[in-house]
């Protein structure tokens, strides 16, 4: 996937809450993996979402970090923030506490967004397989993202 990113000119930027850096972890395991990943943000907090990519804080507050809203906020602003073409945003419940009714543990949102197109998201429920797991699947679904960027 990254020989196509750099084949193709494109860098990726990456904006991660509940992987703490696992994405831009994995992509940099690859030699030469500069010639396609500009840059990665890990805002775990609320505070570094807002300081960092710009998420509003009232919508911070509104709809919670956990939420299709603040994943596309995470990744147009990772876009916006950097010199990227291509940014993925992860943010999301890995536990194994911290869920309640309306958000459970394992749900987990993307946002995929490409300069000049419109920002897509992607809402997950992974269940609760444990912490590893829902972090592991949710690289997993990452990538496919920007894999489905280099097709679109």
């Amino acid at each position: 996937m990254l020989a196509a990113y750099e084949k193709r000119g494109l860098r990726i930027v990456t904006a991660e809450s509940c992987t703490g850096g696992l994405i831009a972890g994995l992509l940099t395991e690859v030699p030469g993996s500069s010639a396609a990943v500009e840059r990665g943000y890990v805002t775990y907090s609320n505070v570094a979402k807002s300081d960092v990519l710009g998420v509003p804080e009232e919508m911070l507050e509104r709809v919670g970090a956990v939420s299709e809203e603040v994943a596309r906020a995470m990744a147009a602003g990772a876009l916006n923030h950097s010199r990227a073409h291509v940014a993925v945003s992860v943010t999301g419940i890995a536990g194994p506490d911290g869920g309640s009714a309306d958000k459970p543990v394992g749900l987990v949102y993307f946002g995929l967004a490409v300069r000049d197109r419109p920002t897509k998201t992607r809402e997950c429920r992974f269940g609760n397989p444990g912490r590893q797991a829902v972090r592991i699947a949710s690289v997993r679904t990452a990538v496919e993202l920007l894999n489905s960027a280099l097709q679109d």
